[in-house]
């Protein structure tokens, strides 16, 4: 008989230890769930390197959509309905929110990152997913500007992959200013020194044109100065034709004729 009593009484035990444990989760949780809201932490993950949106502007979105959780009771705050309307926010990349068992809200908040910025028939930012963006009333980008005729498709195709090998590359990144895209679809470079303005043309084999253009700024430039010349063109094979400040030849009068809406027009 022994035994068995001693089975029965470890059996028992056992029951009597899990109700316990099943007793005290559905009360504590229960009573955090009571719990009301008394603090709101936002949190901008990336605020130190780009601040396209406040933590003012994120509480005030909650407000105007009746989510503010302050003063709420945990079990009545929806986590999920908070991200996905802090997903609307076209400055947003991701938004996380949770509760804890102390009845605080966290809100963690990652904003999109511009690559560079479209001024044209309109002013936006393409971010470094390829998506274009709102520019921020709280925030200007410092960022490489492509302007002219540049539309959405080209800004999120060649011309990002473009632009993406000017930042890459510490020469280039440091040397080239702006792009503008004339009405032929050509590129035009502006450059940070110097007052040259250097002719691209289209973005077909751009590494091989900059290569050419890298050597004569070492071979060359570094020599003879900077600013002897107003026209650097990049489109012929295996040479760049320059066009020397106080030159006003034939060539440069068709420049001025056939190029009117460009920043070479407007140089010469």
């Amino acid at each position: 008989m022994k035994p068995i009593w001693k089975y029965i009484f470890i059996g028992f035990f056992t029951i009597l230890v899990i109700s316990y444990f099943v007793f005290s989760l559905w009360y504590f949780s229960g009573r955090e769930n009571e719990n009301v809201c008394r603090k709101l932490e936002i949190v901008l993950a990336d605020s130190s390197n780009i601040q396209l949106i406040t933590q003012t502007d994120i509480a005030q979105i909650l407000e105007q959509n009746e989510l503010n959780p302050i003063g709420k009771t945990i079990k009545h705050i929806r986590t999920e309905s908070i991200e996905e309307v802090l997903h609307k926010n076209p400055m947003i990349k991701v938004a996380e929110c949770y509760k804890t068992p102390l009845g605080n809200v966290y809100i963690r908040i990652i904003q999109r990152c511009p690559k560079f910025r479209v001024v044209g028939f309109g002013s936006y930012y393409i971010d470094i997913d390829r998506k274009p963006l709102p520019v921020s009333s709280n925030y200007a980008a410092y960022v490489p500007v492509v302007s002219g005729r540049v539309t959405v498709s080209m800004a999120t195709g060649k011309m990002f992959d473009f632009v993406s090998y000017l930042v890459d590359n510490p020469f280039w990144n440091a040397q080239i200013e702006q792009i503008y895209v004339r009405d032929d679809k050509k590129i035009e470079l502006v450059p940070r020194v110097g007052d040259a303005i250097i002719v691209l043309g289209t973005l077909d084999n751009y590494q091989s044109k900059l290569d050419k253009l890298y050597k004569l700024y070492l071979k060359g430039f570094n020599l003879i100065g900077w600013n002897k010349y107003k026209v650097i063109d990049l489109q012929y094979k295996d040479q760049i034709v320059c066009c020397k400040v106080t030159q006003q030849t034939e060539q440069a009068k068709i420049v001025r004729e056939e190029k009117k809406d460009s920043i070479i027009a407007k140089k010469l």
